[in-house]
């Protein structure tokens, strides 16, 4: 995902992670996030109620709808979600694709209504369980759920560690092994397709280099672009740093990964 880290909607795509230029050995090998040196502060993500008497969740430039209910409904990326409420502040929602639960999501605001926490759980391709948090402060609105969130800390408990590898004279091996992810592209800035359990049918990447130890990658779902990121490599190779985020909006983050 980008590995834009997010508890819900992109979540799972974590593929725009790193890359190396084909060809460039040193830039080949595993990566994994340094948590102490990236920043995911300032993304944002709405909750609002509709005249139908349903909630609305926006963020990223996606959206679905859904009601408290305890069914299923349509959410981002051929998903479904499910919705629970525990208590005046607490609520449950699981997450599917193809009808295989993906998370299960723990929603709590606070007794102010100032700031709140989603905690995700569940069970990665290759069995890895994960445990990931996100604690947001209130921008606007209110009360409950409804209002706008910004993302205040992200603590992600069994970071994965991503492999890239040379293909062709031109191109590259992305590979996820605990998402059982892959994509092999070509820096031509054409989409290729992406594959895995947790991939839906019509998301690619596109890359393209932007200077010596740099380049910029795109995600897209069915031609739409939806993730724009740049990475460099640092000059002694022990560091990926990735900057960018939604194309729908202008917050963007930074993640640091280090080489293993």
């Amino acid at each position: 995902m980008t590995q834009q880290l997010r508890i819900r909607g992109a979540a799972i795509f974590l593929l725009a992670a790193g890359a190396i230029a084909a060809g460039d050995l040193p830039y080949a090998g595993k990566w994994k996030m340094n948590q102490a040196k990236s920043d995911f502060k300032g993304t944002t993500m709405t909750y609002s109620q509709t005249a139908t008497g349903e909630m609305e969740y926006n963020a990223d430039g996606l959206s679905y709808k859904f009601k408290t209910d305890g069914k299923e409904y349509p959410a981002v990326f051929g998903m479904t979600a499910t919705w629970k409420q525990i208590d005046p502040v607490t609520f449950e929602t699981v997450d599917k694709m193809n009808g295989k639960v993906i998370s299960t999501d723990t929603t709590k605001i606070s007794a102010d209504g100032k700031s709140m926490t989603v905690e995700s759980k569940g069970t990665k391709p290759n069995g890895e369980s994960f445990d990931d948090t996100v604690a947001f402060q209130r921008v606007s609105g209110g009360p409950g759920m409804a209002g706008k969130w910004k993302t205040a800390q992200v603590k992600v408990g069994s970071p994965g560690v991503m492999e890239f590898s040379a293909a062709g004279s031109d191109g590259l091996t992305l590979t996820l092994s605990d998402y059982q992810a892959t994509c092999t592209a070509k820096f031509d800035g054409k989409d290729y397709p992406a594959t895995g359990p947790q991939v839906p049918p019509g998301f690619t990447l596109a890359i393209r280099k932007t200077g010596a130890r740099s380049f910029e990658m795109i995600e897209k779902d069915h031609g739409k672009d939806l993730y724009k990121v740049e990475y460099t490599v640092s000059a002694d190779g022990k560091t990926l740093t990735e900057i960018g985020g939604a194309t729908a909006t202008n917050e963007k983050i930074k993640v640091v990964y280090d080489r293993q």
